[in-house]
């Protein structure tokens, strides 16, 4: 006697529910999740002005710091130069103005960035 119908699900099958399922209950779990997150937002405007004042306070290091760097990538630069003068390669004028000029941006960049916040 013949099965009129076959209900078996192949393996493959049965891991594709599977992964749906999941799917889907991970979906849930995120939007459950956001949704409670909801309560404890603040007010967009006191976000902005916290942000503002960090960002502040961190302004005057992060200037500082580019110019330490500055002062390293020079002393960097000086060597190399002077070894590249000293083995006599022609192209010593054009390390130079690039190393020189390395400096010179790091430099005016925290500079102009000072003036143009205000800080």
């Amino acid at each position: 006697m013949k099965k009129l119908c076959n209900h078996a699900i192949s393996g493959c099958a049965k891991k594709q529910i599977w992964a749906r399922c999941w799917l889907l209950s991970f979906t849930l779990l995120v939007f459950n999740m956001l949704c409670n997150f909801s309560l404890f937002a603040q007010d967009g405007a006191a976000g902005i002005n916290e942000a503002t004042n960090k960002v502040k306070g961190y302004f005057d290091s992060g200037c500082n710091l580019m110019y330490a760097i500055g002062a390293v990538v020079g002393l960097i630069g000086a060597i190399k130069v002077f070894n590249k003068w000293n083995a006599g390669e022609p192209d010593t004028s054009k390390v130079a103005a690039a190393w020189f000029g390395s400096c010179i941006f790091l430099v005016v960049v925290a500079t102009v960035l000072k003036s143009f916040f205000g800080i």
